[in-house]
């Protein structure tokens, strides 16, 4: 856990202070990920001038994380610094705010973006817990072995 003074806007700040929640910024992300267990979800919230949307995302959250939980579909909260919160949503291919992503020990499995009604919203996010790990939705460059007997490259 990230453990110092973050500028943001209060919403986001009271998930951190009240909800428990963590923030991430660019360079905690990949010591995170690997210290992670079971889910959890990665609000980008961006600037909630710009996107009024971000304010209600950050209040609904922590219901939604009661109401999982109250089902045995417990996830943990983690917010995006919101000075890194924009390098964060391209690496992992995230275009719409305010987003949840949704990670599984340490693995990308989907987003959810934007408000939703209450029923439509508690729906989306148990069919992101019931989803299977994936691949985050970015530009996907092949990895080819450097011993491999030929390469596609011309």
């Amino acid at each position: 856990m990230i453990e110092i003074d973050i500028e943001a806007p209060v919403l986001l700040a009271q998930l951190v202070s009240k909800h428990k929640a963590q923030w991430l910024d660019f360079d905690k992300i990949e010591p995170w990920l690997t210290q992670q267990q079971g889910d959890w979800v990665l609000l980008f919230a961006g600037d909630p001038v710009r996107f009024p949307e971000s304010n209600d995302v950050a209040v609904v959250l922590p219901e939604l994380q009661r109401a999982c939980a109250a089902n045995g579909r417990a996830f943990g909260i983690a917010v995006a610094v919101p000075e890194s919160a924009e390098a964060l949503a391209k690496k992992f291919g995230s275009q719409r705010w305010p987003t949840l992503m949704f990670f599984r020990s340490g693995q990308y499995v989907t987003t959810v973006c934007g408000m939703h009604d209450w029923i439509d919203y508690l729906s989306l996010v148990n069919q992101a817990l019931d989803t299977p790990i994936g691949r985050a939705p970015t530009i996907g460059i092949p990895v080819v072995s450097s011993t491999a007997s030929s390469s596609q490259c011309q």
